[in-house]
């Protein structure tokens, strides 16, 4: 029920996710990741104990499909239950833009001369700058999003395993029994400010992928460091080159590739080389394919296509107040 979802999201989760988040912030590690893994480590303890012990396999399979149980509840309540709400266009009353051609050709336009002129190299970034600039940034849109205040005292963390996440691509996740938002140390500076930015979306009660992009290219974009403001439209690019190559001709994008900008360019393929270098396929492709179930799931039938139609969301909000 999408209206019970609202209904959580506003006036049940702020003080789940106030409390949750007020405990989770006394660790400087990741206590949520910390139960995923410990759970991980327990269940399989207890399995080996009960074959050791005799136990009956019935009882032994029994207790631990209670523990995952809880768990699943444990989920859904701290947070889980955001996928239920109203989508984007009914929560914000902004009319769904129809597909089409010349409209996708004037915003890719209009992002490429912004990405290029927003260029600056990055070589390393001020987080505590950072922060301050996307709870500025989210202060300020909140309200028109239905999106949870920001705590003071919320700081991003380091994934208690990151050459795991990092094996996977995964730069960020939100710890959601604990109201944490992790962040990957490999991050390269100029991917850390809108990750920083995504996660923090789904820390104020927002499930989607693709909302959670559109929020943090608004607050990164709105930026006036300029480092930040570029990370918005750096990290847009591979949704941009996504929808591009699926709904322009052949001829026509390649025509527009070449109007990015040769440091562009040249930045955008170090970091898919920096990436390639740490993924391993096989644990990557399984890692796609789980989450991909999960989200279609809860109530993102796209899946991981979800992360790429934050452009539909662009275009329409475009429509209505000109953002881009």
């Amino acid at each position: 029920s999408p209206d019970m979802g609202e209904a959580y999201a506003r006036n049940v989760y702020p003080y789940i996710s106030g409390a949750l988040s007020c405990f989770s912030s006394l660790f400087s590690f990741s206590i949520g990741d910390c139960l995923i893994y410990g759970s991980m480590a327990g269940l399989l303890a207890y399995l080996v104990y009960a074959i050791v012990k005799k136990r009956s396999w019935r009882a032994t399979a029994g207790r631990m499909i209670e523990y995952l149980l809880w768990i699943y509840v444990w989920f859904y309540l701290a947070w889980g239950l955001n996928y239920f709400r109203k989508d984007f266009f009914t929560r914000t009353e902004i009319p769904y833009a129809a597909y089409s051609a010349d409209a996708f050709r004037s915003f890719l336009s209009t992002y490429t001369d912004s990405l290029n002129a927003s260029f600056v190299p990055v070589e390393k970034i001020d987080k505590a700058l950072v922060a301050e600039e996307v709870k500025k940034g989210y202060h300020e849109i909140a309200g028109r999003f239905s999106l949870v205040s920001t705590a003071g005292y919320l700081h991003p963390k380091p994934m208690l395993m990151p050459f795991l996440m990092s094996g996977v691509g995964v730069l960020g996740y939100m710890g959601p029994f604990f109201t944490e938002y992790n962040l990957n140390p490999d991050l390269l500076p100029v991917q850390y400010p809108f990750t920083y930015a995504h996660e923090m979306a789904h820390v104020l009660g927002i499930s989607s992928e693709a909302e959670a992009n559109l929020y943090g290219f608004l607050v990164c974009s709105r930026s006036g460091v300029p480092e930040i403001r570029f990370s918005a439209y750096f990290a847009l690019l591979p949704y941009v080159l996504s929808n591009a190559y699926g709904l322009l001709s052949e001829e026509e994008f390649n025509e527009w590739k070449e109007t990015i900008s040769p440091e562009v360019k040249d930045l955008y393929n170090r970091k898919v080389a920096y990436w390639e270098n740490l993924y391993s396929p096989f644990i990557g492709e399984i890692q796609s394919t789980v989450y991909n179930w999960f989200l279609k799931g809860n109530n993102i039938p796209s899946g991981r296509k979800n992360y790429s139609e934050v452009v539909a969301l662009l275009m329409a909000l475009g429509n209505t107040s000109g953002e881009i």
